[in-house]
């Protein structure tokens, strides 16, 4: 067999079964490998920012890689935005990059990119694997230290490795399980939630899950200290039953004042918190002066097993006290953050998947889901806008009987739209709602921040009405199932019709 044929054997062999794709002249020795070797469900995004956002949500939810299939360096180039995003949040993923023949390199050919040193910016792992007999061994180390990291990993692919002939399918060794906080690190954080200080503990990661929050709101209870995590979600279990928990915010200003007084934080698999960028006579951080971190859990330690011990040092045994839902009525009107809210709140189906990319309108929108059905939910973690429709493919992907409802700012949402023809093709379950209020309102907000003017030069940039966007058209365009909702009546509607509708539907909702 070639190089490429025992590297599909290989992946499906180590479980990698799904691969998001966009590929090119160099990959058709992979692609003409998944005939002979079925098995290996191949997804196709009409660009590389959708593959790679696809990837990105399909980690998040299986805690395990896809494979993207990229086409040399100009393809990564395409995808790096949101491969920034899943490296931000610690998303395992495998990138399978196609690139010239070793033959032909040297002779400079148009397509010719350092593929290496690209891939390198954002991958824990990369190599080239030139020889067909390592070709799947390479891969089965890619595999590992995604998931050991964990993040993205990057094989680079010469064509010439992938059709020649002396491949040899390699076995997987999965990692060794996640190592556990030291006994000196729960020790401090049991003094430090015992010595009568104002104390966060800051969560993230897998941390955020529903068994870690147990334990986190356990002490939380026990303590008085104020359950966190940072503003950027990689993927959080929240809804009625599960421990809610406060996000710190985007905004600078209302990041201090959510951090004002406290003296202590505890790191469970968060890093210490940060803005997003520099302001004129701000500070850098939402930490006030003085305050003391410690970190308990790097991102790929035990999160669970530090939560534990840390109960179990405090004597934290009782369960902290759930939200109940509100009646929220009848919801009418012009729509407000507050109402998209509710609306989540009152239609979300059971174990269903937000995935948030809702920006400067949704930054409020955290504290309603907390007493909607149970769900999993997927926030924009790099910062690079253009992952909500990906991301919402990925996860439909990986989990075909859940819902995805996708809260999609209009201006991102322009970025890689080409993925809502994917959800077309592939029947995903994904009730996306664009919010459109056809700016980068962001940008306007921004603009205050950094203390700069805005005039009429300024505000070209930030406008998309002339002419508007026209949602409907473009969804049908891609074979979506498109409505347009003015008030609330009519939101709530669309929005169990959506639910109830099997495959994907957009609902453009005029804020």
């Amino acid at each position: 067999m070639n190089g490429a044929e025992a590297l599909v054997q290989s992946l499906l062999q180590a479980g990698i079964d799904t691969c998001f794709a966009n590929p090119g002249t160099s990959e058709m020795h992979f692609v003409s490998a998944l005939d002979r070797h079925p098995g290996m469900r191949c997804v196709l995004g009409l660009f590389e920012g959708v593959v790679t956002g696809a990837a990105d949500g399909y980690g998040r939810m299986m805690d395990k890689p896809a494979v993207t299939l990229m086409h040399c360096g100009p393809g990564l180039t395409n995808g790096m935005a949101n491969l920034h995003n899943a490296r931000r949040a610690n998303t395992p993923v495998l990138n399978l990059i196609g690139d010239q023949a070793d033959s032909i390199v040297a002779l400079d050919p148009p397509l010719t990119a350092d593929t290496t040193a690209l891939a390198q910016t954002l991958s824990v792992w990369t190599r080239r694997s030139n020889d067909p007999a390592r070709v799947s061994a390479d891969a089965m180390e890619g595999i590992r230290a995604s998931m050991e990291a964990p993040g993205v990993a990057s094989l680079i692919l010469p064509s010439d490795a992938a059709w020649t002939e002396g491949g040899q399918i390699a076995a997987y060794l999965p990692p060794a399980p996640p190592t556990g906080p030291t006994g000196l690190a729960v020790d401090r954080a049991a003094q430090m939630l015992s010595n009568g200080k104002k104390t966060v503990l800051l969560l993230s990661n897998r941390a955020l899950r529903e068994a870690p929050l147990e334990l986190a709101g356990r002490i939380a209870h026990k303590t008085g200290a104020r359950l966190m995590t940072l503003s950027q979600i990689p993927r959080l279990q929240a809804g009625l039953g599960r421990v809610p928990i406060e996000r710190i915010p985007y905004n600078v200003d209302l990041s201090i004042q959510a951090l004002a007084g406290v003296e202590q934080i505890i790191q469970i698999g968060a890093r210490e918190p940060v803005n997003f960028f520099a302001y004129p006579d701000k500070p850098n951080t939402p930490m006030p002066e003085g305050c003391t971190c410690h970190m308990v859990t790097r991102p790929d330690q035990d999160h669970l097993a530090a939560l534990d011990a840390i109960a179990q040092a405090i004597g934290a045994s009782e369960n902290a006290p759930r939200p109940s839902p509100p009646d929220h009525g009848t919801l009418s009107g012009a729509p407000t953050p507050e109402l998209l809210g509710a609306a989540i709140q009152k239609t979300l189906p059971e174990n269903a998947i937000i995935v948030d990319e809702s920006v400067s309108y949704g930054r409020a929108l955290l504290p309603a889901f907390t007493t909607a059905n149970p769900h999993d939910y997927l926030h924009l973690n790099g910062g690079s806008i253009g992952l909500g429709i990906p991301m919402a493919t990925g996860a439909a992907t990986a989990c075909p009987d859940r819902r995805v409802v996708a809260l999609q700012a209009d201006g991102s949402a322009l970025y890689t739209v080409q993925g809502l023809w994917t959800q077309a093709r592939e029947g995903l379950n994904v009730t996306t709602i664009v919010l459109s209020n056809r700016s980068y309102a962001i940008l306007q907000g921004e603009m205050t921040a950094v203390g700069a003017k805005p005039g009429p030069a300024a505000q070209e940039l930030f406008d998309l009405d002339r002419p508007s966007i026209d949602w409907q058209s473009i969804a049908k365009g891609f074979g979506i199932l498109a409505t347009r909702a003015e008030n609330m009546e009519d939101l709530v509607d669309q929005i169990n019709r959506a639910n109830n509708t099997p495959g994907p539907s957009l609902i453009e909702l005029i804020i």
